[in-house]
């Protein structure tokens, strides 16, 4: 997903990235467990202030639409029961390793397909 800034705009920087990423989410432009850019990566990618995309990113935090997993970075909260949830990152896991492997995507889909009938 790509987050743009309009200068123009009487909305604040840090709102208009808050409300992006949340619209992503909820599109589904955004999958749960989608690791998002480091807060220093986006804000030289937006030509902002790295305290303005902290300034969104503890918000998002502090609404559970996004969550800190230390050094490991920044990522999409799963919504959801604790059974839905780790589906979604195991979902996530297979995807990350599957583009790894260098695997056809509909070969991958193939495959799970099967794992779950077994």
């Amino acid at each position: 997903m790509k987050i743009a800034i309009d200068t123009g705009s009487s909305v604040p920087p840090y709102e208009q990235v808050r409300m992006q990423v949340i619209e992503g989410v909820r599109s589904g432009a955004l999958a749960v467990g989608e690791r998002l850019p480091t807060v220093r990566a986006l804000a030289a990618e937006l030509g902002i202030a790295a305290n303005t995309v902290a300034r969104a990113y503890r918000e998002l935090e502090h609404d559970e639409v996004i969550e800190t997993r230390g050094r490991a970075g920044t990522f999409v909260s799963a919504h959801g029961d604790a059974t839905e949830r780790q589906a979604q990152l195991a979902a996530r896991a297979f995807a990350d390793r599957i583009r790894e492997l260098g695997v056809d995507h509909t070969l991958a889909l193939d495959l799970a397909r099967a794992a779950l009938r077994d």
